[in-house]
């Protein structure tokens, strides 16, 4: 039986901050329409890693691989135009353009060949509020409408795997569960996901997968039933 190459592979990776030795031989892959958590306490190295898959930090030692094709040096545009999309923990909006500018970054580097209206009734079927958001500017937006943007954005890029850093974080119980809806809506789509998350709980909602990292070190990987039954994982992402 063939095994499906993953979409996203990180393999034995090692990340600096300055002097910090961050990651650690830290490896994880992310399958075809899969869903994967990577979860931790804060400053476990949950965005390091995030940030490393799409090239804003560049990495020292090991391997990422996007659909089998080296792309460790490659830089972050360039992997966004392959299909590797990306919303940061703080939304990274840009506060001096308007909604509808921002989702035009995330166009400009969009493979040629979707369709950019069936690109945008996708975002807008997954967060129909941005319609009224278009002419609005970065800095007149909530919390959650700057992370609403932030994933529409990335979205359009139509990417194959699409890294969530923390999108659930700061949000109203009402709020995340909506969120939690819209990244199992992005996954029907066949739109991998890696999304770094703090509650075990959350992930475990929306998590095929999850991995647990402590000190920039994968200590667990497995179904998230797994994750909750084990002790020794919980004590640790609960500190």
């Amino acid at each position: 039986m063939s095994v499906a190459v993953p979409v996203l592979e990180l393999d034995r990776i090692d990340t600096f901050r300055g002097a910090a030795h961050v990651l650690r031989a830290v490896s994880l892959a992310v399958g075809p329409a899969e869903a994967v958590c990577l979860v931790g306490r804060n400053g476990a190295g949950k965005t390091t890693t995030l940030e490393s898959a799409i090239g804003l930090l560049g990495v020292r030692g090991g391997r990422i691989a996007f659909r089998g094709r080296d792309v460790t040096r490659l830089a972050a545009h360039e992997r966004a135009r392959l299909g590797i999309g990306y919303a940061p923990e703080d939304a990274g909006i840009f506060p001096d353009l308007s909604v509808e500018e921002n989702l035009q970054i995330g166009r400009w580097l969009a493979p040629a060949g979707p369709d950019a209206r069936a690109v945008d009734q996708r975002i807008l079927g997954l967060f129909p509020e941005i319609e009224a958001l278009t002419a609005r500017r970065g800095l007149n937006l909530s919390g959650g409408q700057k992370k609403m943007v932030a994933i529409a954005r990335a979205m359009a890029l139509s990417p194959s795997v699409l890294l969530l850093d923390e999108p659930f974080e700061g949000l109203a119980p009402v709020v995340v569960t909506r969120f939690i809806d819209a990244a199992r809506r992005i996954k029907a789509m066949g739109i991998s996901l890696l999304i770094a998350e703090s509650n075990v709980t959350n992930a475990a909602r929306v998590a095929d997968r999850l991995y647990a990292t402590d000190r920039g070190e994968i200590l667990f990987e497995g179904e998230p039933q797994r994750a909750l039954d084990n002790a020794d994982v919980m004590k640790t992402l609960r500190g």
